[in-house]
């Protein structure tokens, strides 16, 4: 049995949450289409929070076999297995992934790479992705898109990291500006990660206005 690809329609107020929202159905949307998973595929959902906004942990609202799912996160998403029943939470650290090799046909993830740290803990995300699955699926806003989404700044994401930061800790911004928690990519940057780790990767970015907005890569063995 397949999955479909299908839209779901949230009652969002505000333009920035209602494109997010469809942007985030449209990079699924696709990828059930370039993959075609079926219930018994096993899956990796990386990178879950505790934050129960409708944006966040979008896979389990939109992937239809929950009880496929293994969700790990560093933040309590517990929760998720009693709203998905069947659905597995582990607490752990997506940059070091407490499973065997090759475990999941699939791991997922999704504009949580730009939040993990240095470039030495961004590849390393990538290696265990990829050590554990036998296709991974990774996003993340690209940096050279016009407007820096986290925090709606526009161009000035542009300039060296450590003018941006100093940018954002003068407006107030102090939690972006720290690298742990915002270090943002280009497709040089990390496709330059891929190879130097030995990871065969596809592209299919995500388009905005004309403009690749998305970075989304496909990793296999």
């Amino acid at each position: 049995m397949k999955t479909e690809s299908h839209y779901i329609a949230p009652r969002l107020a505000g333009l920035g949450p209602r494109l997010a929202w469809k942007v985030r159905q449209d990079l699924y949307n696709e990828m059930i289409e370039r993959l075609h998973p079926t219930q018994e595929w096993s899956i990796l959902d990386a990178g879950v929070t505790s934050d129960r906004t409708l944006d966040s942990n979008f896979f389990e609202r939109l992937y239809p076999f929950p009880n496929q799912i293994t969700a790990v996160g560093l933040e309590d998403a517990s929760f998720l297995e009693h709203e998905y029943p069947g659905l597995k939470f582990v607490l752990a650290d997506a940059c070091e992934l407490p499973f065997e090799d090759n475990a999941f046909h699939l791991a997922f993830c999704s504009a949580v790479i730009e939040h993990v740290g240095s470039r030495t803990r961004q590849r390393k995300l990538l290696q265990e992705l990829t050590r554990v699955s036998r296709i991974a699926v990774v996003t993340t806003p690209n940096r050279f898109f016009p407007l820096e989404f986290h925090t709606i700044t526009p161009l000035l994401h542009w300039l060296p990291a450590r003018f941006f930061r100093g940018f954002l800790r003068l407006t107030g911004r102090e939690f972006f500006a720290r690298e742990a928690n915002l270090n943002l990519l280009d497709e040089k940057t990390i496709e330059k990660m891929l190879v130097s780790s030995g990871i065969s990767f596809a592209k299919h970015p995500y388009f905005l206005l004309g403009i690749k907005s998305n970075l989304v890569y496909y990793t296999h063995k």
